[in-house]
C-alpha cells in the first residue's frame, strides 16, 4: 500500500471540453462564477482570481504602495514565496521568529522587529491555522501598519469565528494542488476595500481598463489572470469544501489518537478559538531523531513525507543578502531543521491511518 500526500478531489468537475469549446479561455463566466463563490463563503466584498498564491501576494503589496524603502514583517518559517513576493517590490522583508507549537509568526518578535521603515505586517496562516490575530492586529493599529494575510494553506479556516484572510487589509489564498482548495494551479485576493481591489483588478490583467469599448491601458500591470479552465475546477471544488475540511479533520484527529503519547515527536497543537483545517499535518521531531533517516524509512515503506517548511534566513539567497547566520531566527531554525509533513488528505481510509501510525511508531 502506497500513501501519498495529493490530494487532487476532481470527481464533479464540469465538462472541460465545453470550456475550450466556448472559446472562454481567459476571460468569461466561470472565473465570476468562482470569484462569486468564494466572495459569498468568506462574507467579503471582493474576492479576485490570479494565476497563483504568489501573484495573490505581490499584487496585494502593489495596491498598498509597498516598494523600495519600506519593510515588511513576515514569518521567517514559511514558504519562499511569502517573502519573495516582498522582494518582488523592491521592500524589504523582515523575519520574525514563530511559536514551535503553532508554527505560526509570534507576535511579540514582531514588536522586535518594528522600525521606522516598517510599513505591513505578513502573517502567515501555517499548515491551515490561524495566527494570533487578535495580537496581530493590535501591534497594527498601534504602529500604523497594514496587515496582509498569507492566508495560502488557511481557505476555511478560522479564528474566533472569522475565516482566515478577513481580519487584515487583504487576505491572498493559494490554489496549487496541495490545498485545501484547488484550481490545479491559481490564487486568489480577498478585500473589503474598494480601491485596493480596482487596482488589483486591472493589474492582474496587464493594467487595463476598459471605456467606452475600448481598452486602455493605465498601468504597467501583469499577466496573473486566472484562466476559465482552471475556474471550473474552482466552482467543483467550492461545492465540497465544507466536507474537504471535515474529512481531513477527522483523519487528522485519528492520527493524533495513534500517535499520542510519543516521547520523541510533537504532534500538531490547535489553538484556542481556531477551526485549524489541516491542509497539511506537520509533526515535529525532537534533536536527537535524524530527520533524513525517519524519512527514509517512510520512503522505504511506500509513504511519502516532505520538510514541513524552510527557515528562510538560512537559505542561500535570503542568508546572503542580508547576512543572516543559520540559527539566528531560533525557533524558525529548529522547525526547518526538525519539521516533517505526514500524509493526509480527505480520502484517507483508515486502514491507511492505522498503517501510517504503526510505520511512525516502528521507526522512532
Amino acid at each position: 500500500m502506497r500513501i501519498t500526500l495529493p490530494d487532487l478531489c476532481y470527481e464533479e468537475v464540469l465538462d472541460l471540453q465545453k470550456v475550450i469549446d466556448s472559446g472562454w479561455l481567459t476571460k468569461g463566466p466561470y472565473v465570476e462564477e468562482f470569484e462569486r463563490m468564494v466572495k459569498d463563503y468568506m462574507g467579503v466584498k471582493y474576492a479576485i482570481a490570479v494565476s497563483s498564491g504568489t501573484a495573490a501576494l505581490h499584487l496585494a503589496l502593489i495596491s498598498l504602495n509597498i516598494s523600495s524603502g519600506d519593510e515588511v514583517i513576515v514569518p521567517d518559517f514559511t514558504f519562499v514565496a511569502t517573502a519573495n513576493a516582498v522582494e518582488y517590490t523592491g521592500a524589504k522583508p523582515v523575519f520574525a521568529d514563530i511559536d514551535l507549537k503553532t508554527f505560526n509568526i509570534d507576535p511579540e518578535d514582531i514588536r522586535r522587529k518594528i522600525t521606522s521603515k516598517t510599513k505591513a505586517i505578513m502573517p502567515v496562516h501555517g499548515f491551515g491555522q490561524s495566527a494570533d490575530m487578535d495580537e496581530i492586529r493590535k501591534i497594527a493599529h498601534e504602529h500604523n501598519l497594514f496587515i496582509i494575510e498569507d492566508a495560502a494553506c488557511a481557505m476555511g479556516a478560522e479564528y474566533k469565528g472569522e475565516f482566515c484572510g478577513v481580519m487584515g487589509d487583504l487576505g491572498c489564498f493559494s490554489l496549487h494542488p496541495r490545498k485545501i482548495l484547488t484550481t490545479a494551479e491559481g490564487g486568489i485576493v480577498v478585500t473589503n476595500n474598494d480601491e485596493h481591489a480596482k487596482l488589483i483588478e486591472r493589474l492582474r490583467d496587464h493594467g487595463s481598463i476598459k471605456k467606452d469599448g475600448r481598452v486602455y491601458f493605465n498601468h504597467c500591470g501583469y499577466n496573473y489572470r486566472l484562466s476559465e479552465l482552471h475556474a471550473v475546477l474552482g466552482i467543483a471544488q467550492m461545492k465540497k469544501l465544507n466536507d474537504i475540511i471535515k474529512k481531513r479533520q477527522k483523519a487528522a484527529k485519528e492520527l493524533s489518537a495513534l500517535l499520542s503519547g510519543i516521547a520523541s515527536l510533537r504532534l500538531p497543537e490547535i489553538s484556542e478559538n481556531c477551526q485549524h483545517i489541516f491542509q497539511a499535518y506537520v509533526v515535529l521531531l525532537n534533536q536527537e531523531v535524524d530527520r533524513s533517516k525517519f524519512m527514509s524509512y517512510l520512503k522505504s515503506k511506500d509513504i511519502e513525507t516532505v520538510v514541513g517548511n524552510y527557515a528562510l534566513h538560512s537559505q542561500p539567497f535570503y542568508k546572503n543578502k542580508y547576512k543572516y547566520t543559520p540559527g539566528d531566527v531560533s525557533n524558525s531554525f529548529i522547525a526547518g531543521e526538525k519539521s516533517v509533513v505526514l500524509p493526509l488528505y480527505p480520502q484517507m481510509t483508515e486502514e491507511e491511518i492505522n498503517l501510517l501510525a504503526k510505520t511512525v511508531k516502528s521507526a522512532l
